[in-house]
Formats: C-alpha cells, sequence, structure tokens
C-alpha cells in the first residue's frame, strides 16, 4: 500500500489498455511502454495486462505504509527507498513504513511500478488505465495527487516474490523504424534528427525539424488512426500517435512507426531527439516477433538477492 505525497510531473494507473472500443471513439490508451508495464508484472507475479503505475520524469513520492513487493521497469529515474537504490529491471521488498522517492532522471522518460497483486482500481469498458481526456478509468479518471492511496489485489505470499530479476531489457536505441503508407516515406523524415517539442503528451509526440512538404491535400475527410501513425498537419511538422491517441485524424498519415518500437517512443521526453529510418514489412514483423519472445522469456531468480532484499527492507 502506498501514499501518494508528490506525483511529479505526472503519474496515472495504466495497463495495457482497451480493446474493441475504437469503434465507439474510445482509444486503445494504456502504458506508453507497454513492454516495460509487461515485465514489471512479470517481475512480481502479477499477470502482464494488470494495472501499475506509470511515472514520468522524476519527483515523485511515496509512503510505504505496508510492507510490500514492487518491481521497477523502463526509465531509471533515480528510485530508493530509505535512501537505499533500487534499480530497474528487479524486484524489491519494501520491508515496512518508509519513503519511496523518485529523485532523478538518469535515463527515459517513464518508469512503471508493479505492485504485486496489481493495482486495485475498478476495470472501465475491460481495463484498469486511466484516459485524462475522458476522465474515466485508473482512480476517478485523473492523474494521481497527493493524499491518494494506492492500494494492491492480495499477492498470496510476498516471500516467494523477491529476488527476481530482467537480465535483458528491451531495446531502447533511440531510432525509430517507419513503414510508408500511401507512397514512400519522405526523405526529409529519415535524414534529419526530430526534437520532442514541449507540447508533446500521451496522445502524441509534436516534433520538432524541417518543414516537410507533400503534395497532397493538408485536411481530408477522417479516417482510422492509431498508436505510431506519423500525420503531418499544415505547419509540416510532424506528429507521432501515442497511446491516447483518438480512433480518427484528418491529417495526411506520411509514415507509420513499427509496432515493436513503440516502446522505444514512450522513453523521450520534451528536448530529447529522435531518429527514423526505413524498414520493410518482413522486418517488422520480424522485430514484433522477437519483441514478444524477450517478453515471455523466463524470469531470473537470485536466492541471494531475494535474502538481502527481505533482511535490508
Amino acid at each position: 500500500m502506498l501514499r501518494v505525497i508528490s506525483a511529479g510531473a505526472l503519474c496515472t494507473i495504466q495497463d495495457l489498455g482497451r480493446t474493441g472500443y475504437q469503434r465507439f471513439g474510445v482509444p486503445l490508451g494504456g502504458a506508453m511502454d507497454r513492454a516495460a508495464c509487461v515485465i514489471a508484472n512479470r517481475l512480481v507475479g502479477n499477470p502482464p495486462d494488470a494495472a501499475c503505475l506509470e511515472i514520468t520524469g522524476p519527483g515523485a513520492v511515496f509512503e510505504v505504509l505496508a510492507p510490500c513487493v514492487i518491481a521497477l521497469a523502463g526509465a531509471d529515474l533515480g528510485a530508493t527507498f530509505r535512501g537505499r537504490a533500487l534499480p530497474p529491471w528487479m524486484a524489491h521488498y519494501l520491508a515496512g513504513r518508509g519513503e519511496l522517492a523518485f529523485e532523478g532522471r538518469r535515463w527515459g522518460a517513464r518508469a512503471y511500478l508493479a505492485l504485486a497483486g496489481g493495482i486495485d482500481v475498478p476495470p472501465v469498458l475491460g481495463a484498469r488505465s486511466t484516459y485524462l481526456p475522458g476522465e474515466f478509468g485508473g482512480l476517478a479518471g485523473r492523474a494521481l495527487r497527493s493524499g491518494d492511496v494506492i492500494t494492491a489485489q492480495p499477492a498470496g505470499d510476498l516471500a516467494r516474490r523477491v529476488g527476481r530479476i530482467w537480465p535483458t531489457p528491451p531495446d531502447y536505441a533511440p531510432q525509430v523504424r517507419l513503414l510508408p503508407f500511401d507512397g514512400p516515406v519522405p526523405n526529409v523524415l529519415i535524414a534529419h534528427a526530430w526534437r520532442v517539442g514541449t507540447q508533446s503528451n500521451r496522445i502524441g509526440l509534436r516534433l520538432s525539424g524541417p518543414q516537410i512538404e507533400i503534395d497532397q491535400p493538408r485536411a481530408r475527410d477522417s479516417f482510422g488512426v492509431f498508436p505510431g501513425v506519423i500525420q503531418l498537419p499544415p505547419d509540416g511538422q510532424p506528429i507521432l500517435l501515442t497511446a491516447d491517441a483518438q480512433p480518427t485524424g484528418g491529417y495526411p498519415v506520411i509514415a507509420i512507426a513499427i509496432q515493436a518500437d513503440l516502446h522505444r517512443v514512450a522513453q523521450v521526453l520534451p528536448g530529447d531527439a529522435l531518429r527514423f529510418v526505413p524498414t520493410t514489412f518482413e522486418e517488422a514483423v520480424d522485430a514484433w516477433r522477437r519483441l514478444q519472445a524477450l517478453l515471455a522469456s523466463p524470469v531470473e531468480e537470485d536466492e541471494g538477492m531475494a535474502l538481502a532484499a527481505r533482511a535490508g527492507g
């Protein structure tokens, strides 16, 4: 059980999102970095789609109210418990009351904190993820704030869930592979690095770089879009749609980021840079299969680490 002292820049409850509701205007949503969410849950013995905390940037602080097992995956935001460092990609036993703090960004944008048992909030449309624009899911459809209490569903024997490590994290190179859509990928999109703009959010990354010109109307009838689609609004600066992307849009689509690279997109903040490279459908399918194999790989256990974790709490 955790009580929020400070939520930092943005902290929400997320899972793997809602499928089957896009035709009703409900986005897929869920974790920006689905790979890290799955790994954090697996480390504490949860189902892969259990709800966890998505912590964006440093500054979040929680009070641990009761013994619990947590796992951290994704960004390294300098997590500590009672001043002791908690590395990502492993499970940790927090023996009792104390302060769990995310003190500084070392790498990445979003850390995922899984509680053994999974965060206990009511499902909405089959998922517990928070959809901020629609104000539903998660905890009252909003970002966490000071005073909120986060509880977990029953987890059974916590001792069995300690000492687990994930030996090979996903590849987070700041390079995203693109597939063409309705024509070749514009050369300028590939030839330059793109800066993530300050107006970026969970709906999409607004990218800054050379103006892109295309030989087609800048607005058209709306059609289906999804996370990974790159749209080009009238200002010529692309938008890379992410987890909370609307199900339809009218801007031209100039490329599609492959699904196997969207966890990379999730780990950038405004001011960071992304590069794009072209790929093929066959390579995209192979990358997806390799990512799924990684997420299904066995979790390693270290008995000595488990003993030390319980002793050091």
